[in-house]
């Protein structure tokens, strides 16, 4: 993970937000023959950024087509390690049959819905639905300012987005051809993850949409690799949990799965022993008191539980609860089976989701181990 910078953070603005401004560019530019230049908008938490045109093409009616205009944005995520920042988010707009009212097209490097479970309807462009109410409203405020009559095609692209967006979730969500545009407030909040915890919450709906019982949340490609070894499960089922705990259970609480299964290396697995949710480095860290119980309840020598509670990483712990033949993968896969359990309940009674706990060494050899279900 990108290191987060020293002092404050600069916020930056979401695909959608640029989509926005550059929609209400061109489709002043097709009503008036003029693009404003820098272009402003009213963002849903009521922000009112400015953004400069990094390309604009206008097409009149007598060209023929009945015209079109095309405005592009460069994409400013500020000081957040986002995929997509400096991205040309460009928004084509051409008039559209009369009383059609908005309609959206993916152009070049935006993305199409091929699978249940996300909030549109598959063979759509991946244009989110707040982005969607945003530029609706931009049509709506430049029809009224300039006679028109808001019934027009929106067609948005981003330069280099289909490859891109191998470097996101989008093909295990099965959103194919490109990037998606997103953005619940316009903001990109610098190191809030958000992008990462709504990718985790679409795959957990794509899921259960397509009917799957049985999915996995890995902290990284080890473990993840492992489990596919073990189980065969498809792509769709790989929730790249990472260090977001907390944001996978969380959701899995309200939209309950048949099957979980949690796996991970030592180090981050004891965290989630621990009770962290977050199991970045910088916000939790392993706990050796904890540990050190965990081997004194294994009936380990004092020694070694001293020895425990001074080591300086958890794989030194792991190597020494080894070589005493202590199953303490085990221990700590019970415990952070425990906290995953205690997340997934629901008030008053148990969760839905089965949960076993896997836990990996560094060469993805299996470790630890705790609960599951009947074969």
């Amino acid at each position: 993970m990108t290191r987060k910078p020293e002092g404050a953070l600069r916020r930056g603005w979401t695909t959608g937000a640029c989509a926005t401004a550059a929609t209400k560019a061109a489709y002043t530019a097709l009503l008036t023959g003029r693009f404003p230049d820098p272009v402003a908008i009213t963002l849903p938490k009521g922000e009112q950024p400015a953004f400069a045109l990094a390309r604009e093409t206008l097409k009149t009616a007598a060209e023929g087509d009945g015209g079109e205009a095309s405005a592009a944005i460069v994409k400013d995520a500020g000081d957040d390690p986002d995929v997509t920042h400096l991205a040309l988010v460009q928004a084509r707009v051409r008039h559209g049959a009369e009383g059609s009212g908005v309609t959206f097209k993916a152009g070049p490097g935006v993305g199409t819905v091929t699978k249940p479970g996300l909030p549109l309807a598959v063979g759509e462009p991946a244009i989110n639905p707040v982005p969607r109410r945003m530029m609706e409203a931009v049509v709506a405020e430049v029809a009224a300012d300039h006679g028109g009559s808001g019934d027009v095609e929106i067609e948005i692209s981003i330069d280099g987005g289909e490859e891109l967006a191998r470097k996101t979730w989008n093909p295990r969500l099965g959103i194919l051809g490109g990037l998606s545009i997103l953005g619940t407030t316009g903001v990109v909040v610098p190191f809030s993850c958000s992008a990462w915890i709504h990718s985790i919450h679409r795959g957990i709906d794509v899921a259960r949409a397509t009917g799957l019982s049985h999915a996995a949340g890995c902290t990284g490609s080890t473990s993840e690799a492992a489990v596919q070894r073990l189980y065969g499960l498809p792509e769709a089922a790989m929730l790249d949990m990472g260090d977001f705990a907390g944001g996978l259970l969380k959701y899995l609480r309200l939209h309950p799965l048949p099957r979980l299964t949690l796996a991970g290396g030592f180090g981050k697995l004891c965290k989630l022993a621990a009770g962290h949710l977050d199991l970045h480095s910088g916000r939790s860290q392993v706990d050796f008191d904890l540990l050190a119980d965990l081997l004194k309840g294994l009936g380990a020598s004092d020694a070694l539980v001293t020895e425990a509670r001074g080591a300086n990483t958890a794989k030194q712990v792991l190597d020494l609860a080894t070589a005493a033949r202590l199953p303490l993968a085990d221990a700590v896969a019970a415990r952070a089976r425990e906290t995953a359990l205690g997340v997934l309940a629901r008030r008053g009674g148990e969760g839905e989701t089965a949960v076993e706990v896997l836990v990996f060494d560094r060469a993805g050899n299996l470790a630890g181990k705790a609960a599951g279900w009947p074969a």
